[in-house]
């Protein structure tokens, strides 16, 4: 299980870890999507909303769990590359104790905070009873869910990104089927979508750690490896927390645009809501190579070869930026075509049209700082990732909305800039931090050449 990425082609090894990443994201953006076709092919609006609202405040919670796991991720990955087995070991057995008491903490204080999440998130009357029904099933699911991702998160530390690409085919699998089966069959509306995801997942895990058990991980755990370590557990949260909090305060802000798009009434708060959709497919692929470069890199740091792992960041840079100028100018020449899959309301496309013709430049230009962010966080710095989103957020991309909205009401292509804005603030902010990361390192390995005699 187990995979040595300090050796061969580092382009080789970015592309064989980040495929089998980004279908397992691809995965779980598809069965997110079955859960509300299914239940509109069987309910109505308010088990849709439901649905929907739920499936939202379970994303921000499912990120800020992955969020705290990459912590885990880049202790484990640094250990794999330093050949020191039982820091690795210490780093999965922290990390299986402390989740444990993370999830069972989260799922005591959701379950309290239900009925204010659910008015936090302004949800219609209709909606509310079933709303709060999901969002219960799913904070008592939390545990499994944890697991489930916690599994993914400690095997791509140790370089396998195949095993959680299957294990999550499984839940895909099983959670589309038991959705037919309890929201067609019985009726259950959004408690069968929300058992069913909590179902699947847990499915997932029991075959997960069947498979697990039956194969040599080229780790060896003790009961000693799983007794909480403070030297383990604080690096874990220093990476973790950084990475946990902007992915949350990200959503939030995302939110926030959302809030300000429907503010503007249902045409404009559908094209947002479509684009959004769109957007979010396309970053597919600058999320999978954060992970992988994340993890490779920090493998590559763990075994001392600074070099491979800046390599790591530059390829997963160059790719990614291809990627999103491909998706830039497609979209520049397609936007109606693919804006009409998702509705036949002809007012909507040309809103949606103008919105996505300016917002997918932020593919390429968010592709930069996601690989940045990636290569951060191995180097246990992503503080600095935290950094840059947050100025990013406050400085251009919320205001920038705002004042679109208000000096250009008539259209939705200014407004749509504002994501670009401020992924370039990003992308400069984050070249000036590796700039100053490389000349601290120069300095040091001109000071370690001196000593030598």
């Amino acid at each position: 299980m187990q995979t040595n990425l300090t050796k061969g082609s580092v382009l080789k090894n970015l592309i064989l870890f980040s495929l089998p990443y980004l279908l397992s994201s691809f995965l779980q953006t598809f069965y997110g999507l079955a859960d509300l076709f299914i239940v509109g092919l069987y309910n109505g609006a308010d088990s849709s909303s439901a649905v929907s609202i739920g499936s939202q405040v379970m994303h921000m919670v499912t990120l800020v769990i992955v969020g705290l796991a990459m912590g885990s991720t880049v202790m484990i990955s640094q250990s794999v590359g330093a050949e020191n087995e039982k820091r690795a070991a210490k780093a999965i057995g922290n990390t299986v104790t402390i989740f444990l008491l993370v999830s069972a903490i989260m799922t005591a204080v959701l379950l309290v905070f239900a009925d204010g999440i659910v008015s936090v998130m302004s949800t219609p009357d209709k909606a509310v009873s079933q709303t709060k029904t999901y969002l219960m099933i799913c904070f008592a699911g939390i545990p499994f869910i944890t697991a489930y991702n916690i599994i993914s998160c400690i095997l791509r530390g140790l370089g396998d990104s195949k095993s959680p690409m299957y294990f999550v085919a499984v839940a895909c699998a099983f959670n589309v089927l038991i959705d037919f089966v309890l929201i067609g069959q019985f009726e259950m509306g959004a408690a069968g979508a929300a058992l069913g995801t909590v179902i699947s997942q847990t499915i997932s895990v029991v075959v997960a750690l069947v498979v697990l058990s039956k194969k040599d991980m080229g780790i060896k755990l003790t009961r000693a490896d799983f007794m909480i370590d403070k030297d383990i557990i604080t690096y874990i949260f220093k990476v973790g927390v950084p990475v946990s909090v902007q992915d949350l305060f990200i959503q939030i802000s995302f939110i926030i645009i959302t809030i300000i798009a429907n503010r503007r009434g249902l045409i404009v708060s559908a094209a947002v809501g479509i684009v959004e959709k769109i957007i979010g497919f396309l970053f597919l692929i600058p999320s999978a190579m954060l992970a992988a470069i994340s993890a490779i890199a920090a493998q590559n740091i763990g075994a001392g070869l600074h070099k491979r792992a800046r390599e790591t960041l530059k390829y997963g840079i160059v790719i990614t930026v291809i990627c999103g100028i491909i998706f830039s100018v497609i979209c520049q020449f397609a936007s109606p075509a693919i804006v009409d899959l998702f509705t036949d309301d002809r007012d909507v496309i040309r809103m949606g049209v103008q919105y996505l013709k300016a917002y997918v430049f932020d593919c390429a230009l968010a592709a930069i700082h996601f690989c940045f962010s990636g290569y951060f966080c191995a180097c246990g710095k992503s503080v600095y990732s935290f950094i840059h989103n947050i100025i990013s957020a406050l400085a251009i991309r919320i205001p920038g909305a705002y004042l679109a909205s208000k000096l250009f009401p008539g259209t939705l292509y200014p407004m749509g800039w504002a994501a670009p804005a401020g992924s370039f603030v990003s992308a400069c902010i984050c070249t000036a931090l590796y700039l100053h990361m490389r000349k601290q390192q120069k300095a040091v390995e001109m000071d370690t050449k001196e000593k030598i005699p």
